[in-house]
């Protein structure tokens, strides 16, 4: 990983944790440390410890008093509880884009779409997830709705790693893909009702695909209860 050359990007570093955290590479549970990471960005503790600051309002990361930081180990709860709300204001999202939405941008999404779908194919899990990302994106930003995007964004960033999980099955791969189908189907039609309702459900398979693949920490849950 290249060096951070800029000074005092307490952002820059903050994303660059999130992506070691995102990636598997700083596991759940696990002690973060401030000088190994200092000497792989090229940075100073203060800039760093900023960004610590700014990924435990994110919910990422737990400081301890006296003890330094670690990365939150995740429950089936605490997930489950988040995608709730994510689920509830993505819903809205796609009712707000059907009456917002141009003709342009829903070509566009059935473009990624398309692209998506090819990707599956190919079991390209990598650009799947990144077609994926983006066609999530643009209903969202169609919803013309500012504080919807803000206080959903800040949600994902609690379940990224889990949300975008690479130990998904065949079967729940495929069930998202049909998801997507629906999704897309409905935003051509303008059916906000539809569109609401498949955005609303489109989440829950993912709390099942982390619990079976040790995203999600046991905590007496399971996804059977999902």
């Amino acid at each position: 990983m290249t060096k951070i050359l800029q000074r005092h990007l307490y952002r820059e570093v903050a994303d660059r944790i999130g992506d070691l955290i995102e990636h598997g590479e700083l596991a759940p549970g696990e002690r973060i440390s401030e000088k190994e990471l200092c000497e792989q960005f090229g940075v100073s503790r203060t800039p760093l410890r900023e960004a610590l600051k700014v990924l435990a309002a994110e919910g990422l990361i737990q400081i301890l008093p006296n003890r330094g930081a670690r990365v939150v180990r995740l429950t089936f709860k605490s997930v489950k509880d988040t995608y709730d709300l994510m689920a509830a204001l993505e819903g809205l999202a796609g009712e707000l884009a059907c009456r917002h939405i141009d003709d342009s941008e829903i070509k566009h999404i059935r473009t990624l779409h398309d692209a998506m779908l090819g990707y599956y194919h190919a079991r390209d899990l990598n650009n799947y997830f990144d077609m994926n990302r983006q066609i999530h994106e643009r209903i969202l930003a169609a919803s013309d709705n500012p504080v919807l995007q803000e206080t959903y964004n800040n949600l994902s960033q609690r379940v990224k790693r889990v949300r975008y999980s690479k130990k998904m099955t065949e079967q729940f791969w495929r069930l998202a893909v049909d998801d997507h189908e629906q999704m897309i189907t409905a935003l051509e039609n303008r059916d906000s009702q539809k569109l609401g309702e498949v955005l609303r459900e489109h989440l829950c398979n993912k709390i099942e695909v982390a619990t079976l693949a040790g995203v999600i920490g046991d905590d007496g849950q399971n996804a059977a209860t999902a």
